[in-house]
C-alpha cells in the first residue's frame, strides 16, 4: 500500500482537480509539496468519473521512482517509471521494437574515435579540437533533447545555445556537426540503433508515424525541469485527444542538462492551466534564506522561468558551519553529524532521517563506513525498495531530487571549491559555477530543520561567506 499523503491546501487542490483534459503546468519552489500534488493528481486522474483512465506517473530521477512508488496504491491505476525505461519498454510493448542501445561508456569512446578522425583530416583551425569529449557528449545531448536534425541554422549561429557555456565561433560549430555525423557512422558500424540520448527522439518518431493502443490516457510529470523538449514532446503524443499531461517543476533545481523554461517544450496551457506555487512547506526561514542566498549567484536564472518563493514561516536554527584541518577529519566529523546530530543539536538523531549528500558519491560511500551499517540507505537509480523509517540517507546530489530529510550534512573537499575541472573545460568556468550552484541549491532544500556544511580549505564562492551571518559557526 502507498504511503497516506498529506491532505492539499489552497492553490495545491487547484491543481489536484484540474479538469483531466489538454496540458497543465504546475511550476512550484523547493518545498512547495510538488511531488506530493503530482502523485495525489495521478490517482486522482486514474479514477476520476467520466475521464479517468490509466496514467503514468514519470520522472527523470531513478531514487525519486522508488520514493513515488511507496506513495502509490498497487492497482490504483497509476505506473510509476523513470522515463528512459519506459520508453524502450513502450517502444517494445506498444510498437513491437526493440532498439539496440549503446552505453554511455561505448558512447564516449565513440565519441573519441569520432574526434581524432575528423581532426586527423580536418585541414581548418578550431579550438573545437581541444574540447574534451565531455564537451561534445552535452552539445551531443543537446541537439537530439531539443530535437535538432538540420543543422542550418546551428551551423549558422541562430540557434541560442543558453547553458552551454561561452558562444561557439562558426568553424566550431562546424567540427560539431563533422564529428556528430563521424560519431553516427561509428554507432552504427558499432551494432546500435542509437543512443540513451536520442531514444526519446526515437519514441516521438514512432508515436507520431505509427498508430497503436499507447495504454496511457493521462500522464503526469514529476521534476520535470530535467526533461529535454524531445521527451515531453514524446509525452504529449503519447496521450488520447481526451487525456491530459500535468507538468510539474521548478527551474531553480534543474541541474541535468542545459537550462531551457517549459515554454520551450511545446505544451499548449491555456485557461488557467498554469499554476505559480510561491510557499515552501519544508525549509525552515535559516535554511531558505541560505538558498536564497545560493540562487542570487550571477546567471542563476538565465533563460528560465523561476518563481520567487515567499519566506517560509517556520523558524529553526541558522544552518551549522565548521572548518576542519583535513579529509580525514571531514570524513569523521561528517559521520559523526550524521549519527548524532539533531535539529536541537543536543539529542541524538535515531528518530531522523539524515541526508549526507556530495557531489562525488565516493566520499559520501567513505562517510557511511563509519555509520552502523543497519541505519544506512544508498541513495542510487537502481534502488528497489524505499523506506521511510529513521537513518542516514547517502548519495550523489543527484539523486536527492524530489526527497526530503529531517537533517542534510553537506561535506566538502579542498577540491570542491572550484566546479570539476571536466565540467570547467567543457563549459568554461563560469557555467560550470552556475551548474553547481544549482546542484547546492538542490542540496540544501532537501533539509526541513537543519543544514550541516562541514569544510576543508576554502569554501567555495558558490557559497555565501562564513562571515556572511547566515551561519552558526562551530570551530572544529
Amino acid at each position: 500500500m502507498g504511503n497516506k499523503l498529506p491532505e492539499p491546501q489552497g492553490q495545491q487542490r487547484e491543481v489536484v482537480y484540474l479538469r483531466g483534459k489538454g496540458h497543465c503546468v504546475a511550476l512550484g519552489v523547493a518545498g512547495s509539496g510538488k511531488t506530493v500534488m503530482a502523485v495525489r493528481r495521478a490517482r486522482y486522474l486514474a479514477t476520476v468519473p467520466g475521464l479517468g483512465g490509466p496514467t503514468l506517473l514519470i520522472t527523470f530521477n531513478g531514487a525519486l521512482v522508488t520514493y513515488l512508488k511507496s506513495l502509490v496504491d498497487e492497482g490504483s491505476g497509476v505506473t510509476v517509471e523513470q522515463y528512459h525505461v519506459f520508453a524502450r519498454r513502450a517502444l517494445r510493448e506498444f510498437f513491437a521494437t526493440n532498439p539496440r542501445i549503446c552505453d554511455f561508456t561505448t558512447r564516449d569512446n565513440l565519441i573519441a574515435r569520432a574526434l581524432k578522425d575528423v581532426r586527423l583530416g580536418a585541414t581548418e583551425r578550431s579550438a573545437a579540437f581541444r574540447k574534451p569529449v565531455r564537451f561534445f557528449a552535452d552539445e551531443f545531448d543537446w541537439l537530439t533533447g531539443n530535437g535538432i536534425d538540420d543543422f542550418g541554422d546551428y551551423l549558422s549561429g541562430e540557434l541560442e545555445r543558453v547553458g552551454r557555456g561561452s558562444n561557439l565561433l562558426k568553424a566550431d560549430r562546424l567540427v560539431v556537426y563533422k564529428v556528430y555525423r563521424r560519431y553516427q557512422e561509428l554507432l552504427a558500424n558499432a551494432g546500435f540503433d542509437l543512443d540513451w540520448s536520442s531514444l526519446a527522439s526515437e519514441l516521438l518518431r514512432t508515436l507520431n508515424s505509427e498508430v497503436a493502443m499507447h495504454g496511457y490516457r493521462h500522464v503526469v510529470v514529476d521534476e520535470g525541469q530535467d526533461f529535454t523538449p524531445e521527451m515531453i514532446r514524446s509525452l504529449a503524443a503519447l496521450i488520447p485527444e481526451d487525456g491530459s499531461l500535468t507538468f510539474f517543476g521548478d527551474y531553480a533545481q534543474q541541474i541535468y542538462g542545459s537550462r531551457m523554461s517549459w515554454k520551450s517544450l511545446g505544451l499548449k496551457v491555456t485557461g488557467g492551466r498554469l499554476v505559480r506555487f510561491d510557499r515552501n512547506y519544508r525549509n525552515t526561514r535559516q535554511i531558505a534564506q541560505l538558498a536564497k542566498a545560493i540562487s542570487d549567484h550571477p546567471r542563476f536564472g538565465d533563460g528560465i522561468e523561476l518563481v520567487k518563493p515567499t519566506a517560509p514561516v517556520r523558524s529553526g536554527k541558522p544552518p551549522l558551519l565548521t572548518d576542519v584541518g583535513s579529509d580525514i577529519r571531514l570524513i569523521e566529523v561528517a559521520a559523526h553529524f550524521a549519527t548524532n546530530l539533531c535539529i536541537d543539536r543536543n539529542t541524538q538523531a535515531k528518530d531522523q532521517r539524515v541526508a549526507v549528500l556530495s557531489r562525488d558519491g565516493a566520499l559520501t560511500e567513505r562517510i557511511a563506513r563509519l555509520v552502523d551499517r543497519q541505519r544506512t540507505v544508498k541513495l542510487h537509480k537502481g534502488m528497489t525498495k524505499w523506506d521511510q523509517s529513521p537513518g542516514v540517507y547517502y548519495g550523489p546530489y543527484s539523486e536527492a531530487r524530489g526527497l526530503e530529510f529531517d537533517t542534510v550534512v553537506l561535506p566538502f573537499r579542498a577540491e570542491d571549491e572550484k566546479p570539476p575541472e571536466a565540467s570547467i573545460q567543457a563549459f568554461g568556468l563560469e557555467e560550470a559555477l552556475v551548474r553547481q550552484a544549482r546542484e547546492l541549491y538542490v542540496a540544501v532544500t532537501r533539509a526541513r530543520t537543519d543544514v550541516v556544511l562541514i569544510h576543508h580549505g576554502q569554501l567555495t564562492s558558490v557559497l555565501p561567506e562564513a562571515e556572511s551571518g547566515i551561519y552558526e559557526l562551530m570551530s572544529s
